[in-house]
């Protein structure tokens, strides 16, 4: 039987590549026009809506039976001494175990709301999701997910959330401070400086009102955040200035033609004469991957 006719037979269908394709061909016949991406990296009839977010994947169980078979599974490991999430994850580690990931609905969760149901594109992949499941969870702890956005789960799907489904293509896992200190100047003083301005910047991106990573402006934004040391560098020079990043604004550059491009603009304010100063950059965002376009340089206002 494929996993297409298992899933079919399931009351409570199991997150695979495949279903998301029934869930889409459903909703379409049902008059709802959500889209799936196929692995080609298109859709249906329309262009893929793709995701760059940045949050915290967590676990839930679709099934009581898979927490039941979880739970056998984690009974015949050594766990004495451990947390549960660290006995989950020596559990999903093991290649036998595997299955069991498989079966776990993995969610991404946006300031501590869920955001996305995650689906690996290729199915191999569903190791990424288990190395973003750190053994002893810290509040500075970052996953970011790249991929297109399918439709919304069905409440069966993942024991009643029902959150759009985006099929990934990446996931990066790490801390802030590995982050920072990996785009960090050598020289002490001025990695302090640094850390501290980058670790403003950073929040902000993250602590964004709505920043769900599916539009264009919040794509941009946290491609940067993850991925462009030069913003950083920007706002810590400026700091060294004695200037505050006092406004952050993203729109579409006048150099979009056939494809999108962002322009995201800094404005930072001197802190003793109020003069404003701007820095801009731009990001290409027509495709699942953003790239930068220009770098970081003084921007005039039009």
């Amino acid at each position: 039987m494929s996993d297409l006719d298992s899933a079919g037979a399931s009351a409570n269908p199991v997150p695979t590549t495949a279903m998301l394709g029934a869930i889409a061909r459903d909703q379409s016949a049902a008059g709802n026009e959500a889209d799936y991406p196929t692995c080609g990296g298109g859709v249906g009839s329309s262009s893929p809506a793709y995701v760059y977010v940045i949050g915290s994947i967590t676990q839930r169980f679709p099934q009581l039976s898979i927490e039941k078979e979880f739970a056998q599974r984690i009974a015949q490991e050594e766990t004495t001494g451990l947390t549960h999430q660290q006995a989950m994850r020596k559990a999903l580690m093991r290649r036998e175990n595997r299955y069991l990931a498989r079966q776990l609905c993995w969610v991404m969760t946006v300031q501590g709301l869920e955001t996305y149901i995650l689906v690996p594109r290729d199915p191999a992949d569903i190791e990424l999701l288990i190395e973003a499941m750190r053994a002893v969870p810290e509040p500075s702890d970052i996953d970011v997910a790249i991929g297109a956005r399918g439709p919304l789960a069905p409440p069966t799907f993942c024991n009643g959330l029902t959150v759009p489904v985006v099929a990934f293509d990446q996931i990066y896992s790490f801390d802030a401070d590995s982050l920072l200190a990996s785009i960090s100047p050598t020289k002490k003083a001025e990695a302090e400086q640094f850390k501290a301005a980058a670790k403003e910047v950073l929040g902000g991106v993250i602590r964004m009102t709505d920043n769900a990573g599916a539009m264009d402006e919040h794509r941009a934004l946290n491609y940067l955040a993850v991925r462009y040391p030069g913003l950083y560098t920007t706002v810590a020079e400026a700091h060294a200035g004695n200037a505050s990043l006092s406004a952050v604004e993203v729109r579409p550059s006048r150099l979009s033609g056939t494809r999108r491009i962002m322009e995201v603009i800094l404005s930072f304010t001197h802190r003793m004469t109020g003069v404003v100063e701007k820095q801009s950059v731009g990001v290409d965002v027509t495709e699942e991957f953003p790239f930068l376009v220009t770098k970081m340089a003084r921007y005039f206002d039009r």
